[in-house]
């Protein structure tokens, strides 16, 4: 009888169209009605640019004392141009959410390159390059949504850096709660639609975004959607951190996510078992981002899959009902993106499950 009850509670969870969301509410009612469209990765458009060391430090941080080529985060202040271009390629190509160039713009992350106090400044203006794109993009029949992109930073919470020490730690919560409500409250600012907590390979470090969020949304009275998306690293079905897809579910199905999802690692072929075993679990909707198959250095993208390849195994995805969002990761570009919207534009997205769809 216990028993009993507690699956009865637990399966009463409301799904996430329930909530009233302050921006971005039109996404649940989208979302039930086609499959939804994510953009495709920031890094490989940039690559295509081939800018230098000048480039990346443009006038204003000439004279900076370090090397900072890859802080692709940095070109929202000094090639603004670059990511808004990158940004109305994906829209052409049909994406209807574009994620802000932040995954890596936090206090953490930005401590790699001594510029921990313009990580503000980099979502304020990255964000502000996403939201001009979004709108010029948008119309009545297709509104487009800017997603404010969280990565996983460089450190993380669970595992020691440490062999000879299991319980030694670079970072403790309070300093990843702290760096992204300071990330997430200037992505905010600047006119996110929604925040997308992405590639996670520790959960812990996702539950300190997350609290982050809850803070943020308790402090400014609003409340938007979150999407998370986590990353299973090798053929074990596991997290870095060492969850399964289902245990990683329902250690952040209390946040109540308007998407729950995987990216990046293995590439659509390998990771369609785990996202086959969230589609069956999840009471809210599920997404799926991959990379363009595993890495190949010889490849123009660093990736082996083109457009047709990654669009046909997403299809495959769908027409199984497994997918309500699809988009790319690394190594995908517009020219991806274009070909998953197409193939999947008449494609249902996935239903909940049935014990779900009795009590939503």
């Amino acid at each position: 009888m216990v028993q009993a009850l507690s699956v009865m509670t637990q399966n009463a969870i409301p799904k996430a169209s329930a909530r009233a969301y302050t921006r971005g509410a039109a996404l649940p009612a989208l979302l039930d009605t086609r499959i939804l469209i994510l953009d495709g990765a920031m890094g490989t458009m940039i690559q295509r640019y081939k800018l230098d060391e000048a480039a990346y430090r443009g006038e204003r941080f000439k004279d900076y004392g370090r090397d900072i080529k890859g802080n692709n985060e940095l070109l929202s202040i000094t090639q603004p141009h670059v990511i808004r271009e990158i940004h109305e390629q994906y829209l052409a190509a049909g994406a209807d959410i574009i994620e802000t160039n932040t995954f890596g713009a936090t206090r953490v992350a930005q401590a790699d390159y001594g510029m921990e106090d313009l990580a503000a400044e980099m979502n304020i203006e990255s964000a502000k390059l996403a939201r001009a794109a979004c709108d010029a993009y948008s119309t009545p029949d297709k509104p487009r949504f800017v997603a404010g992109a969280i990565g996983p930073t460089p450190k993380t919470a669970s595992i020691s850096p440490d062999v000879n020490d299991p319980g030694a730690r670079n970072v403790s919560f309070d300093e990843l709660r702290e760096a992204y409500y300071e990330q997430a409250k200037a992505l905010l600012d600047a006119g996110c639609d929604l925040f997308l907590v992405e590639t996670i390979f520790d959960t812990l470090n996702a539950k300190a975004a997350l609290f982050a969020l809850d803070e943020l949304f308790e402090d400014t009275g609003e409340l938007v959607p979150i999407m998370i998306s986590g990353t299973v690293t090798d053929a074990s079905g596991r997290i870095l951190s060492g969850q399964t897809v289902e245990a990683f579910w329902n250690s952040l199905r209390h946040a109540k996510p308007l998407t729950f999802g995987l990216n990046c690692a293995l590439g659509a072929a390998l990771m369609r078992p785990y996202i086959a075993e969230l589609a069956k679990l999840c009471d809210t909707y599920v997404s799926c981002y991959p990379n363009a198959g595993l890495p190949n250095p010889m490849s123009d993208t660093g990736f082996d899959e083109t457009p047709d390849v990654t669009s046909g195994l997403l299809k495959e995805f769908a027409t199984a009902g497994l997918v309500n969002l699809a988009g790319g990761c690394c190594g995908t570009t517009p020219e991806h993106i274009a070909e998953i919207a197409k193939a999947l534009a008449e494609v249902k997205p996935r239903a909940f499950p049935s014990q779900y769809r009795e009590v939503a």
